[in-house]
């Protein structure tokens, strides 16, 4: 199975509810995400993604056989970090553990290094979410750190880890 990243569009806001709408890929995001997640709030979200500065917002449905599995973005960060990005994505349950959100964080990564002026894109996830760090890990992140008791979801303290890939090392392997 093949995977794609395109511009959304609103009428993916009943997939994304589809896929959104589970405690198990909300237990692994942060929190502000409503449960359970309607078209409405699909809607609302896609319509924000295609009115963001398309230099700080890169945003995308993740899809496979012309349906939208999940959504992927990096976001550019202000000030100092100005060419920095964090890293953010999810993917419905039925596609877990078949390779498909690596090929995603690639082709976002990809697009990024190559549209942009982003140096770094990072990512945090949390540490016990073992599968995202393996994603991050396959796509060519590095792990630099654990971020200790850095985050509170569901009433838990927990810590997360710091994941960075660089422009820089991408350059480095295609010169050689």
């Amino acid at each position: 199975m093949i995977c794609k990243i395109r511009k959304w569009k609103m009428s993916d806001a009943a997939e994304l509810a589809a896929v959104i709408s589970n405690k198990k890929i909300q237990d692994n995001l942060r929190d502000g995400l409503p449960f359970p997640y309607t078209e409405q709030d699909g809607a609302a979200f896609i319509s924000e993604m295609l009115c963001a500065d398309t230099n700080e917002t890169f945003a995308f449905a993740i899809t496979a056989e012309d349906k939208v599995i999940g959504s992927i973005g990096i976001f550019r960060q202000g000030n100092i970090h100005r060419q920095t990005a964090e890293l953010g994505y999810y993917i419905a349950e039925e596609y877990w553990g078949k390779g498909l959100m690596t090929e995603a964080v690639n082709q976002i990564c990809e697009y990024v290094f190559n549209e942009s002026d982003i140096i770094r894109i990072y990512a945090e996830p949390f540490a016990h979410n073992t599968a995202s760090c393996r994603v991050l890990e396959k796509a060519g992140f590095q792990y630099e750190g654990t971020l200790r008791k850095n985050a509170v979801k569901n009433g838990r303290v927990i810590d997360m880890k710091m994941y960075a890939r660089l422009k820089a090392e991408i350059e480095t392997k295609i010169e050689t």
